[in-house]
């Protein structure tokens, strides 16, 4: 049996860690040795510093074909609750968030069966013509694929496409858990684990960054998380073109997961620092970002995930969907102030950042 001093050791002396390794540290309840060795490589990888962004989501459809049994966003376009943003009340959104000064736009949806793909090329190019300065993050490796799909062109020439028309940057959506049998329950109709790497790995050599998440708390076994975070380990060696990862918490409320009993409750608060934890000692070196996206966690156990090996906070959102859908019970923005003061207060320097990381003011250091 693998001894967590003996993975700890390894892991202070910059030596790279095997799936053993990670299956040993997700299954320790050892949660302060594990919280205290990532907050160490925390601090020697990206120091004392946590970032922020000032951004705003814009979810344009929850009218989907996908159907993916984690999700509770998902409708059928003829359900009363189904709703599609045309590009002037999208537009209407953006200028709204050009109001709040923010830097980046989140943008996901859905697979709608109807839209042509010109109508995301139109809307990227209608948000930049009027913000330049605004970056755009939108559309997770799936739309992509189903953008290919659709169009007739392939995923090369889609981003292509987009990242002519404004595309900046990819968010990490899509990714879910990479094991192929569970995906066939979860999402057959969606983008397979390893399409989503190739799609990736073609994004990044086009130029564009991205992000990647894991969905967690469902119906993946401890070992699954691990395998997940080491196939992202593997990826990044050779693109070097993810900024951050983001474990998502599942929620189970209003989805089918939940109506067929196979998830009861979430993640406990013990069960998602140690994620984030693993996260860190996993993938530090190659994957420095590690973020904890207050939506799905709550304010609360992000401020403490600050102690897990975590070193970024997300942003201040402005307007959620998909998890609150799901259950989600905290607010659907946060303001700058309250982002600098939970930072703060958890002993760390906030920051304001760019999407791609660039540091663009540091708000003092801990109270």
């Amino acid at each position: 049996m693998i001894k967590i001093g003996d993975v700890a050791e390894k892991a202070l002396n910059g030596e790279e860690l095997n799936k053993k390794d990670g299956y040993a540290l997700m299954r320790s309840d050892n949660l302060l040795l594990l919280g205290a060795l990532a907050d160490e490589l925390r601090r020697n990888s990206v120091g004392d510093v946590v970032t922020f962004v000032l951004n705003r989501h814009i979810n344009y459809t929850n009218i989907c074909t996908s159907k993916c049994a984690f999700c509770a966003f998902y409708r059928d376009k003829n359900d009363p609750d189904a709703y599609t943003l045309s590009l002037d009340e999208i537009m209407k959104k953006v200028r709204e968030a050009g109001a709040l000064n923010v830097t980046e736009l989140h943008i996901v949806g859905s697979h709608h069966p109807d839209l042509p793909f010109e109508f995301y090329e139109d809307m990227l190019r209608r948000i930049k013509r009027e913000y330049p300065n605004i970056h755009i993050k939108a559309f997770t490796a799936a739309e992509i694929k189903y953008f290919s799909e659709i169009s007739g062109s392939s995923v090369k020439e889609v981003l292509q496409r987009l990242i002519d028309a404004g595309l900046g940057s990819l968010p990490g959506g899509g990714a879910e858990i990479f094991n192929e049998k569970l995906r066939k329950k979860l999402c057959p109709n969606k983008v397979s684990g390893k399409e989503w790497m190739r799609i990736m790995k073609t994004a990044h050599l086009l130029g564009l960054k991205s992000n990647a998440t894991m969905l967690f708390g469902h119906v993946e076994t401890p070992e699954d998380r691990v395998e997940h975070m080491l196939k992202l380990r593997e990826a990044q060696k050779k693109s070097k073109g993810f900024q951050a990862f983001i474990p998502l918490v599942f929620h189970p409320q209003n989805t089918q997961l939940l109506k067929m009993g196979l998830v009861k409750t979430q993640a406990t608060g013990f069960d998602v620092l140690k994620t984030f934890a693993v996260a860190r000692i996993l993938l530090n070196g190659y994957i420095n970002n590690i973020r904890a996206y207050w939506i799905m966690t709550g304010k609360k156990l992000a401020q403490i995930s600050l102690n897990y090996g975590v070193n970024d906070l997300d942003g201040t959102v402005v307007e959620e969907r998909i998890a609150h859908a799901a259950g989600a019970a905290t607010e659907e923005r946060m303001s700058k102030e309250e982002l600098i003061r939970l930072i703060s207060e958890a002993g760390r320097t906030p920051a304001q950042r760019t999407t791609t990381y660039e540091i663009l003011k540091i708000y003092g250091g801990a109270k």
